[in-house]
């Protein structure tokens, strides 16, 4: 699934493309997303242009100045940037044609994506208004994670995937940076100390960077805004590596079900 790092670079990859173009028309090959796509999106966002390309969580908003398109890639969905007169691919659902000549096109095998159209502020959004702080807001610190973790029982891995404390840290982010911070993932999350919060607020920020830097992770379908695979898959210190020896110190990577998520990391690096 299409993690922060992805989206992001999917972001940087189309803004340049489509930030100040009129969107001249939309074609629905599918509207039947994860949301059936409306009518509605199709009438009142052609002929708008697209002010700015931004990205909150795991959504990409392209905002108008009468409302903004929602877009979320699902499991497997990508967006790219291609001429109107490419052919589309079975499972090119939706284009989004600009008035130079260009078109965002929208491929989703499984159709777990969507595409929505709305008016009011995206943040209000139902998808939106419950999501918690950006990895890379100054907000974001040992503390704001120290404070809401305490007396919480759940695993320190699925407290910092959960999208309502921070958004974007998805399972290979997840167990990277508790990787690098030193903590066994299966610790409860209320027993983690403020210090050892410090060092991972900063792990998951640097794990995220390095992440966008290298343009996201391959696995299996994503492709960036150009088409183009990312390559931080190369640099994986534990994730689906088990088995094979940590980096560190030699020893088995070990992998184990947290969250009905599989979860890896090293036992004598990470206590």
């Amino acid at each position: 699934m299409p993690e922060l790092p992805e989206v992001e670079t999917t972001c940087k990859g189309i803004a340049p493309h489509i930030s100040g173009q009129r969107i001249n028309n939309i074609i629905l090959r599918n509207p039947n997303l994860r949301y059936p796509i409306t009518e509605e999106f199709q009438s009142q966002a052609t002929g708008l242009i697209v002010d700015q390309v931004e990205r909150r969580a795991k959504y990409i908003l392209l905002r108008t100045s009468s409302g903004t398109i929602i877009i979320h890639l699902g499991m497997s969905g990508n967006l790219r940037v291609v001429s109107p007169a490419t052919p589309p691919l079975k499972h090119d659902h939706v284009d989004i044609v600009f008035a130079n000549d260009l078109c965002l096109r929208f491929h989703d095998p499984r159709r777990f994506g969507c595409i929505i159209w709305t008016t009011d502020n995206p943040g209000d959004h139902k998808l939106l208004k419950d999501l918690g702080v950006e990895p890379f807001d100054p907000t974001f610190t040992g503390n704001h994670c120290f404070v809401r973790s305490r007396g919480r029982k759940t695993t320190i891995k699925q407290f910092i995937m959960d999208g309502r404390i921070v958004v974007g840290v998805g399972n290979i982010y997840a167990s990277e940076a508790l990787f690098l911070a030193g903590i066994d993932p299966r610790r409860p999350a209320g027993g983690v100390s403020k210090i050892r919060y410090e060092r991972l607020a900063g792990t998951i920020q640097s794990v995220l960077k390095e992440a966008i830097a290298s343009g996201g992770t391959t696995l299996r379908d994503f492709v960036n805004g150009d088409g183009k695979p990312g390559y931080f898959q190369q640099c994986l210190r534990v994730y689906g590596r088990a088995g094979e020896p940590c980096r560190a110190c030699g020893n088995a990577i070990n992998q184990q079900v947290l969250g009905q998520r599989a979860s890896y990391f090293c036992r004598r690096c990470q206590v």
